[in-house]
């Protein structure tokens, strides 16, 4: 049963071919089965691989001969890349692959974020980079379900450090392909957006009722990855109705946090005609690493530490502003239906009256910008309640049962 499931190993076998070797040794030594992609572009490998560097050009219309002829390795890569994502794809569905794995140092693992990100959810999908976990890699290109594995000592040669790290890979890899379960859905999914019970409780209330309803949810920590897998599933289809209440990572993003979603959070359900619920929470925050110094511009604002990885700091009525145009502005290009839910009484628990982060002129400000600048597409609905108010709840699920009702979600 082991040896049914195939690995696609991916790398430059010609500067890397003892170290690839070296993991499909002990992918095959563990019962499983490899098939090997040459990306490399001037040498060649020391032994045959599955699928030669020419056929990863070929497979996008180029060839190794433009690839040099370039003259330059950026451009060379990109078109290894977009033959090997090409490939992985099409593997996958013939059914010859089970997952795959990737080497490479910044070069290599450049491309091994366009072959992951051209598998579907559920495959297993695994970088070895010397630069994993790095902030050079921007949140949009990172496959919802990527994995990566820091490759120390691997940057040149084999050598009993980044031997460990392979073999362990090679366990990876093959372990997630023996346990995956593939996605059945015997439900239709609903995508939500939210933080944790301390700051927003929506979902508490929302989640049961929807799964009640006979919808599956899945809630995403909107902390910067978890809206890149949102969005990525959004733009893939993967819902029949996104709940995208907190959209703080839209913020993160227009204010320069490192802890962003990509330019494209809070699009990717409305062009795919996705019907979208949204709110504010967490609107009136930006969401910091909190082991850096604040920048100077939020340095004298609100602010709570959540923990040592993460401090949220307070806008001011500006940037709030700015904030409600952008939400604006991102709605207006859906194509689905949109209702915007918006509590008057603020969007998180730190807000309320009394609370350590309380603006109430800021709210209003924020309120006045929504309803200045909320699209013709756009359903305004304005609750007098906070977000964390069951009556916040209850106006949710009263669009969505009627959204429901009338067919625009299907059940």
């Amino acid at each position: 049963m082991a040896s049914h499931k195939t690995i696609l190993i991916v790398g430059t076998f010609d500067t890397k071919d003892d170290e690839l070797s070296f993991l499909a040794e002990k992918i095959v030594g563990q019962g499983g089965a490899v098939l090997t992609m040459d990306v490399s572009v001037l040498g060649e490998p020391k032994q045959k691989v599955d699928i030669s560097k020419h056929d990863v050009a070929e497979a996008v219309g180029s060839s190794i001969v433009a690839a040099i002829a370039a003259g330059d390795e950026n451009a060379a890569m990109q078109i290894m890349a977009a033959g090997a994502a090409t490939i992985a794809a099409r593997l996958h569905a013939q059914g010859r692959i089970d997952g795959a794995i990737a080497l490479g140092g910044s070069m290599g693992t450049d491309l091994a974020l366009d072959v992951c990100g051209a598998l579907p959810l559920g495959v297993p999908k695994y970088v070895v980079s010397t630069v994993s976990f790095s902030p050079m890699i921007p949140p949009d290109r990172l496959a919802a379900d990527i994995q990566m594995i820091l490759w120390a000592g691997g940057l040149y040669g084999l050598n009993s450090i980044c031997k460990a790290s392979l073999a362990q890979a090679a366990g990876a890899v093959l372990g997630a392909a023996r346990a995956a379960e593939p996605l059945r859905p015997g439900r239709p999914m609903i995508g939500m957006t939210s933080f944790g019970k301390t700051v927003l409780r929506y979902m508490v209330r929302v989640k049961p009722a929807l799964e009640e309803r006979g919808f599956d949810v899945a809630v995403f920590h909107a902390t910067g990855m978890g809206g890149r897998a949102f969005e990525v599933l959004a733009r893939d289809g993967a819902f029949c109705a996104a709940m995208d209440l907190a959209p703080q990572e839209v913020g993160n993003h227009l204010f320069g946090s490192a802890i962003s979603a990509g330019a494209d959070r809070m699009t990717n359900a409305g062009a795919r005609g996705v019907p979208q619920i949204v709110s504010i929470g967490c609107y009136d925050l930006v969401d910091l690493v909190g082991w850096q110094p604040l920048p100077e511009r939020f340095s004298t604002r609100g602010a709570h530490a959540h923990n040592r990885l993460l401090t949220s700091v307070l806008l001011n009525g500006e940037e709030r502003e700015m904030m409600a145009e952008t939400l604006c502005a991102k709605l207006a290009t859906a194509t689905g239906p949109v209702a915007f839910v918006l509590p008057t009484r603020g969007g998180n628990e730190w807000d309320r009256p009394g609370g350590p982060l309380c603006d109430p002129q800021g709210l209003e400000r924020f309120c006045e910008a929504v309803r200045a600048n909320c699209p013709a597409n756009v359903r305004l609905l304005e609750i007098d309640a906070h977000i964390n108010d069951a009556a916040f709840s209850d106006a949710v699920l009263g669009i969505f049962d009627g959204w429901r009702d009338s067919g625009a979600i299907g059940a």
